[in-house]
């Protein structure tokens, strides 16, 4: 039975990747520190699980981390923990900082101490697997795509200090070998979502019967990969991945965000009409762009689909189906996320 730490294991994209884990028959020791966007009901249906050890506290927390790390021996640590919305970046950067790159550097010598002290095979098959963000590449124009190979130039303070923890990483590789694995995603979306982001904020506002903002003329370009397909890839490369290498996970799914918004209110009006029967898109109303607001971005994920076999399964159409289906499901988990600490309105409009 594999043994993973898994780091910011009760937010959105590790908390799913923890219950796939799980259901797998992997140990998950799970360290979070409970911010804002971490949630334990994400992880409500492995609390009582043998195979899920939850502890909240901060990667940065060396004695914390050591202590974990030599009490439950794990075969590889996965590092999800991060600040991660790029609207609270404009408002606080410093926190970014603090997290994700601060904290990272923290994490990376704990285990690389661990690593250290381990011997035979258990040396050579440890992995600390990174997952990352296309932001750190920048903004394209109207054509080409993210390469593994594309230059890093960040343009918001979050996707700045993913830069600099994608740099610590790789320097920890180079510098003291640790087998470091890195990923960079582009916009994940399902369930499990913390509201303030795109796709949970507009299913939110849309039955509430809100406005739907949409920064600028909704004409900027993601690719959007369902958060299911992200956890699977990254299994695929902790298990199989080469030492030292990055690989960039899309889901072949680019689309403006006017689009994404338009389709939510499709679905809704399907399954919920309005009582007014009016469409929800009545309600989309454009607000001021977001200050440094990246144009386009788009993953080519060749290198994991040629050298590892990964590709999505979901298409945007089903899995985003599949997302407001599991919001109208779930809407205790969304009421009891939203206790105060957000409700919803506009954050990131710092010049």
């Amino acid at each position: 039975m594999p043994t993973w730490l898994v780091t910011g294991g009760a937010g959105f994209i590790g908390g799913n990747f923890v219950l796939r884990a799980i259901a797998r028959g992997v140990k998950v020791v799970n360290l979070d520190a409970l911010t804002y966007a971490g949630n334990r009901d994400t992880l409500a249906t492995v609390q009582d699980n043998p195979l899920h050890v939850f502890v909240e506290g901060d990667i940065g927390d060396r004695a914390l981390v050591a202590r974990l790390l030599a009490e439950h021996r794990p075969d590889a640590v996965v590092n999800f923990a991060a600040e991660s919305h790029v609207d609270r970046s404009i408002d606080g950067p410093s926190a970014f900082i603090q997290t994700n790159v601060v904290g990272t550097l923290g994490l990376l010598e704990s285990v690389r101490d661990y690593w250290k002290g381990l011997e035979g095979a258990a040396r050579d098959q440890f992995r600390f697997l990174h997952v990352s963000t296309d932001e750190v590449y920048g903004s394209l124009g109207d054509t080409g795509k993210f390469t593994e190979t594309t230059p890093y130039a960040p343009n918001s303070p979050y996707s700045a200090s993913k830069a600099a923890s994608d740099h610590l990483v790789r320097a920890f590789h180079h510098t003291y070998g640790l087998p470091v694995l890195t990923t960079n995603c582009s916009n994940n979306y399902g369930p499990y979502h913390f509201p303030e982001k795109l796709i949970p904020l507009i299913i939110a506002r849309a039955l509430a019967g809100e406005p739907l903002p949409v920064y600028g003329d909704g004409k900027n370009v993601r690719d959007w990969l369902f958060v299911g397909d992200h956890c699977q890839a990254i299994r695929t490369v902790l298990e199989n991945g080469r030492v030292g290498e990055t690989y960039n996970v899309g889901g072949n799914a680019e689309m403006q965000n006017l689009e994404v918004v338009h389709a939510i209110c499709a679905l809704l009006d399907a399954r919920v009409p309005r009582a007014d029967g009016k469409p929800r898109s009545s309600q989309i109303t454009f607000v001021a762009d977001r200050p440094g607001h990246d144009r386009r971005y788009a993953i080519d994920a060749s290198k994991l689909r040629d050298e590892l076999g990964w590709e999505p399964e979901y298409t945007f159409e089903q899995g985003i189906a599949e997302t407001v289906d599991w919001y109208l499901a779930n809407q205790a988990w969304v009421k009891r996320v939203l206790d105060g600490s957000y409700r919803l309105e506009r954050i990131g409009t710092a010049a």
